[in-house]
């Protein structure tokens, strides 16, 4: 009979694969990190998946998002991925839901129903209130933090947010989960430096040239290479299937 799963199989063994085969999972953020991670889960052989994400695909995604073609330009995100999905894994059983998780929508998301929760979200609002709720509840969640301005996928590593250095969003990320009561959150982070990105050659205004700024500020927008939001997007799919799987 004829196995999708039979090189997985043969490294792990029937009982992990039925584990996965239960597990249902909830990926918030499906553009660089996400998209990858969803993939991968979908590889493995995990039953039910919920993409979560309420952007379209666009030009600039090109470069790095599994759900971006020149064919899928405009189209929402978690739609591109979910056909993917059903491309590899016909059993899966996945379903989109097109909205931005913010706290004046955290409501409408029940979240218990998860055996594990995946953060691939850009705003720290958001990251915050799905973290807060997730932890309230006792369901398990890991968080990327920033792949922006990064170029070494080597540099990511999976540790506590209390350990993490040097990467922007974590450092805001412990601070404002501190405020809450919260010390303890595993992340996926790189301990690659930010590079500052260079200004856009198109840019309108009389002091932008294609020369790096002397510092990031909030209001750049961020480079990004194809390999480190899919290597963080692979890492963070590794430690869930590995931990839901048992191996």
């Amino acid at each position: 009979m004829s196995d999708q799963f039979i090189r997985t199989r043969l490294l792990v063994g029937d009982e992990p694969l039925e584990r996965l085969q239960k597990a249902k999972l909830a990926v918030f953020g499906v553009g660089g990190v996400g998209g990858y991670a969803v993939e991968s889960l979908a590889r493995s052989g995990v039953g039910a998946l919920h993409l979560y994400d309420d952007d379209t695909v666009s030009k600039s995604n090109l470069n790095r998002q599994l759900a971006a073609l020149h064919s899928t330009l405009g189209q929402p995100k978690v739609e591109v991925i979910a056909r993917r999905v059903q491309d590899i894994n016909p059993n899966c059983q996945v379903e989109t839901f097109r909205m931005f998780y913010l706290p004046q929508n955290a409501d409408q998301v029940d979240l218990k129903q998860y055996d594990y929760v995946i953060d691939c979200i850009d705003t720290v609002t958001a990251k915050l209130e799905l973290v807060s709720r997730c932890i309230a509840l006792q369901v398990k969640i890991i968080s990327s933090m920033g792949t922006g301005n990064k170029f070494d996928p080597s540099a990511l590593t999976i540790t506590d947010i209390s350990k993490t250095q040097g990467c922007p969003l974590a450092r805001t990320m412990r601070k404002e989960l501190r405020k809450r009561g919260i010390h303890h959150l595993r992340v996926v982070y790189s301990t690659e430096l930010p590079t500052v990105p260079l200004r856009p050659v198109d840019c309108e205004s009389p002091e932008c040239t294609n020369t790096r700024s002397t510092s990031i500020t909030r209001r750049d927008t961020p480079g990004s290479t194809p390999f480190v939001p899919a290597a963080a997007g692979i890492l963070l799919a590794s430690v869930v299937a590995r931990e839901l799987g048992g191996f």
